[in-house]
């Protein structure tokens, strides 16, 4: 927890505030009191220093106790319910309470101790204390409401960004399934066979499976193990659709140490060989070229389509969740594209890694 954030226990009172809180009210308190200081310096040379230090200290104890009455008791309890006359008749009266005190001491301060120096009225004292306490009350509410505000906001910040990580880690926790169901299949049909394939097919998805369990629930991973994850898949789906396929992969460029979220390259390629390569005996071709530069990647994955398409299919949740993890990990800093022809099908996808 950050040292701001911690609480500490007001005195004489079982409640607590954050540090800030405290620091921000201090701060005000001391700046408030300097402003007293300068301003009955001269009493210092008038009346002594005794009668100085105690003008100072019960002007500062009487507008502490009147502003924390008005923000921890009349200000939520009637003027945030919407109980406004109540609420401002308390305050009227709450400073009367306080006009009486402080102008008892001021006139027997001016009227008695430095009177043949000073001559006040009870008016001139009156107007004072009324309109100076007015000032300094009026400056606590507008604190406070500000520091309600920031407070406000950071507690939705917070919850938005638990939100988002709740979303990605739902829709990350529906693509792995997916892909298990796919390749399971696969391996079950070599098994079947008995081919000679299913140990290297064996050994690739056990390497997929570590990337998938050790590696994929971190914000961040290294661009190079997503790559070598993506290159795995492929190689498993040229095992499954055998010499007919014309399947490709072309990298251009070096990774340089970037990172992404795990999992965002393999609906492109998924996609491709559910719907389009996986559903053709033959003649069937999937094209994929990926760019990397210094602050971006490019990765555009096309092929060709069965010439008879069922009305209607069953799954296809990859682009629809790699669309929505893309709005909630890279916002504003993406593109996702897809051209839907009569014979072919394209999937072009930009990410840029620059904040």
């Amino acid at each position: 927890m950050d040292f701001l954030d911690r609480r500490v226990k007001i005195p004489l009172s079982n409640r607590t505030i954050p540090v800030k809180y405290a620091l921000v009210h201090t701060a005000y308190w001391v700046l408030i009191t300097g402003f007293f200081l300068y301003e009955k310096r001269y009493l210092i040379y008038k009346a002594g220093l005794p009668f100085f230090a105690a003008c100072v200290s019960i002007r500062i104890v009487l507008l502490i106790g009147i502003a924390y009455l008005n923000l921890h008791y009349l200000l939520p309890r009637y003027l945030l319910t919407g109980r406004y006359l109540r609420y401002f008749s308390l305050v009227f009266l709450s400073i009367l309470g306080y006009l009486f005190v402080q102008t008892l001491y001021d006139y027997f301060l001016y009227g008695f101790i430095i009177a043949p120096t000073l001559n006040r009225n009870w008016y001139e004292t009156l107007s004072y204390n009324f309109f100076s306490t007015l000032w300094y009350l009026g400056l606590m509410v507008p604190l406070k409401l500000s520091i309600d505000w920031y407070e406000q906001q950071r507690m939705l910040q917070k919850i938005a960004v638990e939100k988002l990580q709740a979303e990605v880690n739902f829709l990350r926790s529906q693509v792995n399934p997916h892909f298990l169901f796919n390749i399971l299949n696969n391996l079950y049909a070599l098994t079947l066979k008995k081919s000679d394939l299913a140990p290297d097919m064996v050994l690739k998805l056990s390497e997929m499976m570590e990337y998938m369990l050790y590696d994929s629930d971190d914000a961040r991973v290294p661009l190079e193990k997503e790559i070598g994850y993506l290159k795995n898949y492929i190689e498993l789906e040229k095992i499954r659709c055998g010499d007919h396929s014309d399947i490709a992969l072309q990298i251009n460029g070096n990774p340089n140490g970037q990172e992404i979220a795990p999992l965002l390259l393999l609906p492109l390629v998924e996609n491709a060989f559910k719907h389009g390569v996986g559903k053709q005996a033959e003649k069937s071709w999937l094209h994929g070229t990926l760019t990397l530069k210094a602050t971006a990647m490019e990765m555009t994955v096309e092929n060709n389509k069965p010439t008879a398409q069922p009305k209607q299919q069953k799954g296809g949740i990859g682009l629809t969740n790699l669309r929505k993890r893309l709005e909630l990990l890279y916002p504003g800093r993406y593109t996702l594209q897809t051209e839907d022809r009569l014979d072919t099908y394209k999937a072009a996808l930009y990410i840029s890694f620059a904040d």
